[in-house]
Parts: C-alpha cells; sequence; structure tokens
C-alpha cells in the first residue's frame, strides 16, 4: 500500500535540502568567481600577445597616444599623453592606448579589453560602439607613455613620442618597469558621474590580473587595497593619474 510524505518527513527533506544549498551556494559562488578572473586573465594573455604584435610591426613600439591636451578637464578624462588610464577613445572619439588595437590587432575579438569579473554590469558592445564619436573606457588600465612625467608640460616635448618595448626604463622608484596592463580597482564620488567619471571595480576587489611587458600575465591579491584608486574629492580627483600609475609601480615590483 502506497503512501505519501508526512509533514514531519516533508520538513525534515526541506531542512535537509536548506543545508545542502547553504554549503554548496557559497562554493558554486568561488568557482563562478575563479572562473571569471581566469577568464580575465586569459583576455590579459591575449591582449599582450596583441601588444606585441603591433610592436613587431612598428619598429618595437607600443601602442601610445594620441597626443591630448595637457590640462585635466572633468569631461576628458585624460589629461596627457602617458598618463594611464582605462580610455579606449578620447572625448572626441579617437582611438587610445588599447583602442589603437582595434582595428588591426583586435577586431575579431574586442571583447576581450573587458572582465567578466566586473562588479557593476557594463555593456561592452554599447561601450565599444562609442569609439569614433565619444569617449569610451575598457576594463584595464594601460600603461602606454611617461615614466617620470605626470603630466605633459607645455614648454617641453617628450624625447620620444614612442615607447619601445624592449627598453621601458625604469619607473619612478628605481624598478624596472614590467606591468603594462592592470585591471581597474577605480572607486569615484557619485559626485563626478555626471561627467562621465563612474567607479570600475572588479573580482569584489580582492585581486587583479596585471599583464607584463614580457607577455606573462598573474593574478594579485589586492590586499589592504593596494592596487585601489579611490577619489572621493576634486583634490583626489585631480591626482588621479599620479595615483593610477603608483599601482602599476606597485605591480613592477612583483
Amino acid at each position: 500500500m502506497q503512501h505519501g510524505f508526512t509533514l514531519i518527513e516533508l520538513l525534515v527533506v526541506i531542512t535537509i535540502l536548506s543545508i545542502l544549498l547553504s554549503i554548496l551556494l557559497p562554493t558554486l559562488g568561488k568557482v563562478r568567481d575563479l572562473a571569471r578572473r581566469s577568464i580575465c586573465l586569459s583576455n590579459e594573455r591575449q591582449l599582450g600577445i596583441a601588444i606585441h604584435a603591433y610592436a613587431v610591426e612598428n619598429n618595437d613600439r607600443i601602442p601610445f597616444g594620441p597626443k591630448a591636451p595637457p590640462m585635466l578637464t572633468a569631461t576628458d578624462f585624460y589629461p596627457s599623453t602617458g598618463a594611464p588610464t582605462s580610455l579606449i577613445s578620447l572625448y572626441n572619439g579617437k582611438p587610445v592606448g588599447l583602442g589603437l588595437l582595434l582595428n588591426d590587432y583586435l577586431s575579431e575579438q574586442p571583447e576581450i579589453l573587458f572582465c567578466p569579473g566586473s562588479d557593476r554590469p557594463i555593456d561592452d558592445i554599447a561601450e565599444l560602439a562609442k569609439v569614433g564619436s565619444q569617449q569610451a573606457q575598457c576594463s584595464y588600465y594601460y600603461r602606454h607613455g611617461s615614466v617620470d612625467k605626470q603630466f605633459d608640460s607645455p614648454s617641453v616635448s617628450l624625447a620620444a613620442e614612442h615607447i619601445e618595448l624592449s627598453n621601458l626604463g625604469l619607473n619612478r622608484n628605481g624598478y624596472p618597469i614590467g606591468a603594462l596592463v592592470m585591471d581597474t580597482q577605480f572607486l569615484v564620488s557619485e559626485g563626478f558621474a555626471s561627467f562621465g567619471i563612474v567607479p570600475r571595480t572588479h573580482h569584489k576587489q580582492q585581486w587583479v590580473n596585471v599583464l607584463y611587458a614580457d607577455g606573462h600575465a598573474q593574478t594579485l591579491a589586492n590586499t589592504d587595497n593596494r592596487f585601489t584608486v579611490d577619489l572621493n574629492d576634486w583634490y583626489t580627483l585631480t591626482h588621479a593619474f599620479d595615483r593610477i600609475l603608483k599601482v602599476l609601480e606597485t605591480a613592477d615590483k612583483e
């Protein structure tokens, strides 16, 4: 003779399932985060291949520039050639930094400019569509120019308009320059959103992936927020590029 579950048996089953879910969900979340971090790392390795291919075809020069005005304007977060940012096009839509790779080196896989581990929703297709018409950003800082100058001085021209991949020199702390690309851990006051300057963080701000000049990429722990750029007022915003460069210099030592 068949009989159904009693209420007590049903409650026991539900309780067991709840316990199993409470055990499994955090594990599944960690596995998902690890997978996204791994894809991001792969993206950066692919960017490394593209940068090296560009250098081979351009006398060892990495993608650099174009020249931008030596001034800080909130609507064009790019005051000078050499300031590392996540921009792939300028306010006027001109490709810049890693955006210079889009036509010839990333034309079949432009999505690798975006990390799947973003902490905030981002429409990479819409962002890529801006290139050519307005300012656009990707998921990664790109260090493509000045080593010891935070801003271009109107009265001083840079010694070289292009940087050689095999001769990047030393950073401001005297360490050999190695880190070229890094996940952005960029926090900024909500008051700057109207200027298009918004937070862009990844991997729950716990990790950063870094691409080095020799082509290898590795994951580093964001211990004590050492790779986080936190801009909470106008003063810190005006020093943003120095702070971004500092986190890349921190990665040079790894």
